[in-house]
């Protein structure tokens, strides 16, 4: 059985980290570089990096910082934001990124998946899905750091991805992003419900217990953390952390 993980999934603002509350409300973190410095020593599971503006900036993935990133980094690497082409995907994971996460090009670039997949391995290639709940309360996917609401469902984009050859699927609840008030549970089993893909659950995690409730959903193998490992408790100051101990415990259990 696969050993499940539990990630960082770390805010890039261009060359700076932040966190953001339901996708608004930026906070600055701190320097990649000098975070994964201090992730190193706490010998996290893996890191995933986020561009949240490469795309609708209509720039490129901030090349330089992301070698300073994958020079520093003990652990795997995935990154995602501003990816539109085979080329991007190439140099990114030759830096020494295992994993790019693809986002708003899965719908506006067709074909990008099915190639990297193709010529990379579907275990190099993390399909993401951001999902808001619209006002009459359907659960719809959003693009472009959920600036852009499509009438997409979450099930069918997660067919869709694995389809094309993803070798797993993030799935980021924008209602729940930065509240610490846990996982959307069940927007995660609907999903794994029609898909056989691992899955990566992301947004709202606030504590130990919530990692357990999404561990007991079979299909997700790895929980996506953001506040709670970068912030000393909600509504206090920056503090890289990573609760190895606890995160043990509910691996063995």
């Amino acid at each position: 059985m696969a050993l499940k993980r539990v990630i960082p999934t770390l805010l890039l603002k261009d060359s700076t980290l932040v966190k953001t509350i339901k996708f608004n409300k930026f906070q600055y973190v701190g320097d990649p570089a000098n975070t994964v410095k201090i992730f190193n020593e706490l010998e996290v599971d893996e890191l995933c990096f986020l561009d949240i503006t490469a795309t609708n900036e209509n720039r490129e993935p901030n090349y330089k910082v992301l070698k300073e990133i994958a020079e520093e980094s003990f652990m795997p690497l995935s990154y995602g934001g501003g990816i539109k082409s085979f080329e991007q995907v190439k140099s990114i994971l030759n830096m020494g990124f295992e994993k790019v996460v693809i986002n708003t090009s899965s719908l506006a670039q067709p074909g990008l998946i099915a190639k990297i997949s193709s010529y990379f391995g579907s275990q190099s290639i993390i399909g993401s899905i951001d999902i808001k709940s619209n006002w009459f309360g359907k659960k719809v996917v959003h693009t472009n750091s959920g600036k852009v609401h499509t009438d997409i469902t979450a099930l069918d984009l997660a067919k869709k991805l694995e389809q094309e050859g993803v070798g797993e699927i993030l799935i980021t609840s924008i209602d729940k992003d930065g509240t610490w008030k846990g996982y959307d549970l069940d927007l995660i089993k609907e999903i794994n419900d029609v898909v056989s893909v691992p899955i990566i659950a992301n947004g709202g995690c606030g504590s130990i217990e919530d990692i357990r409730n999404v561990f007991s959903i079979k299909g997700v193998q790895a929980a996506g953390v953001g506040s709670m490992v970068v912030f000393q408790k909600q509504g206090m100051g920056v503090l890289i952390n990573y609760p190895q101990k606890e995160i043990d415990n509910i691996r063995d259990a």
